[in-house]
């Protein structure tokens, strides 16, 4: 497990491993961003430009003050947001850094089964949603066992992400029962190797690497495990 991640990590300066990151950043950035101003203007046009408040009379400033409370709102969601968001982009570039780590580790191969635009992406849309939704739940958890926060959000986001780059990766060799079988047989590995990957979601910065990382390392656990 420690050597599919060492693995993953030492392929960084690949070229194909620097354009599938520069994208999936690029693209949660722009969409974040999109979302932020998007809030700011729907909580303009609910306010309106002035309303009427008993005793103070007319009021004109209360749209401006709006923009600006929801405005560090959302720029603090997307903090939390931005992995996901990346991670489900990267998703449709999972075949580019996949094929970057066969190309140099396991030469020979057979090519991968071909995967369509629209499974690519209802793949990632899904592994979004679930990301989003799971932390949303365990917020519960987080808040109950405060202490124990930290070791909650690595054991169910490492889950998570062991579950969807397995997945992911798996899909590339095998159709959807072969993969969801060997998901299946090895699930506690996937999920030791998926803990590893979240360990570096708590630190700023480093988490961007996380989606790159984590499809190459599972890339490497798959062949390891089949003996490909």
């Amino acid at each position: 497990m420690i050597g599919d991640a060492l693995g993953a990590i030492g392929q960084l300066g690949d070229p194909r491993f620097r354009r599938v990151l520069l994208a999936g950043v690029g693209l949660s950035v722009a969409l974040l961003a999109a979302f932020s101003a998007l809030a700011v203007w729907g909580v303009n046009a609910l306010v309106g430009p002035s309303v009427t408040l008993p005793w103070l009379g007319e009021v004109t400033w209360l749209d401006d003050a709006a923009g600006w409370t929801v405005l560090p709102v959302t720029l603090i969601a997307s903090v939390f947001l931005m992995v996901p968001v990346a991670s489900a982009f990267t998703g449709l570039f999972l075949d580019r850094i996949a094929q970057a780590v066969e190309d140099r580790h396991y030469p020979g191969l057979p090519p991968a089964r071909s995967q369509g635009w629209g499974e690519m992406i209802a793949e990632s849309a899904g592994f979004l949603a679930l990301v989003v939704a799971v932390n949303l739940l365990a917020l519960v958890a987080y808040l109950l066992l405060a202490p124990f926060a930290l070791f909650i959000f690595w054991a169910v986001n490492g889950f998570l992400l062991g579950r969807e780059y397995a997945q992911m990766v798996a899909l590339r060799r095998m159709d959807r029962a072969g993969a969801a079988g060997y998901r299946a047989r090895y699930r506690a590995r996937i999920w030791g190797l998926g803990v590893l990957m979240a360990v570096p979601l708590s630190v700023p910065i480093l988490n961007l690497l996380v989606p790159v990382v984590g499809a190459a390392a599972f890339t490497h656990q798959f062949h390891r495990l089949t003996g490909r």
